[in-house]
Order: structure tokens, then sequence, then C-alpha cells
């Protein structure tokens, strides 16, 4: 792969199988680690991309699908260890399904070159949430400070699966 950010990308996707296993056999800090290296790639390979105007149109697909994966095998997989309640896991996968599902409806009605898909402000403090969330898994963290996280982390995961589907929905109707 000619394209640093894109290799990075790819390695950052390479990861999650790591980190689900590191998870299922109980090794939450390295798991941890793992976790965060992958944030770190995240954030590496979009400020090589932008520095150095390496943007692609492959890496505009890859860096949220690897962000995605990350996110929801995390998810999953912390629901059948029985480490977060399978209600959160249950409105997060089914806010990125209804999200996917709307933008394969959106791509038979529109010229796809011409469309992108920009995050909200509230879909990026969703995202901040599920990972703090996860880290919060991963530490160990029990109590009042869990609970609330995952209550906030829920409403704004339907809050921005909303605003998503009714931002794209104009579009559909323009």
């Amino acid at each position: 792969m000619k394209n640093l950010p894109n290799l990075i990308t790819v390695i950052r996707i390479l990861l999650v199988p790591l980190f689900v296993i590191l998870v299922v056999y109980h090794y939450e800090l390295f798991a941890l680690y793992i976790f965060i290296v992958a944030g770190l790639s995240d954030a590496l390979d979009g400020f090589i991309a932008r520095t150095w105007n390496l943007k692609t149109r492959v890496g505009t697909y890859l860096d949220p699908i690897a962000d995605k994966l990350l996110l929801m095998s995390s998810f999953i997989t912390l629901a059948v260890l029985m480490k977060i309640p399978l209600w959160i896991m249950i409105i997060i996968i089914s806010r990125d399904i209804i999200l996917g599902i709307t933008g394969l409806i959106l791509l038979n009605f529109i010229d796809i070159r011409s469309y992108h898909i920009r995050p909200s402000i509230l879909g990026k403090i969703t995202t901040v949430l599920q990972i703090l969330t996860i880290l919060l898994v991963l530490l160990g963290t029990k109590g009042p400070l869990f609970t609330a996280t995952l209550w906030i982390t829920a409403f704004a995961t339907i809050a921005s699966g909303l605003h998503y589907v009714y931002r794209e929905g104009k579009i559909f109707r323009a």
C-alpha cells in the first residue's frame, strides 16, 4: 500500500481481533493498551493525511469503517462477557445499523461522487462517550460514575442517530 494513512488504518482494522481476543481471555490491561494504540493511530492517520495532503477516497471510507469495527466489536464482546448491560450494546449497534441502512438508501438516489457524510458535533460527542464507556470497563470502573456514563452514552447515541437520520432524510427529500 503506497499511502501511509491508509496503511495505518488497515493496521487499526487488524488490531480489532487482537483486542477482542485479549478481552475474551481477560487481559483487560493489554486490551486497554491495544485500544489506546488504535485510538492514537486513528488520530495519526488523519493528521498525516491532512498535513501531507494524502487524503484518498479509499481512506474516507476505510477510516470510519475501522472506527466502527473497533467500537462495535468492543460493545458486542463486552456485552457477551456481561461486562456491560446488553441494552447499551443493542442501542449502539442498532444506531449504526440504522445509519448504515439510511446511507445505503441514499446511495440509490444521489451521486456518490458528490456526496460525503459529514460527522456532526453530536456524533463526535457520542463517539467520545462510547470510547469513554469502553475505557471505564477496561479499567474496571463500577458504581455511580459508570452507571451515569452508560445512561449519558445511551442518550447521546439515540439523539445522534435521530439527528443523522433527520439530516440525511432532508437530503433525500430534496
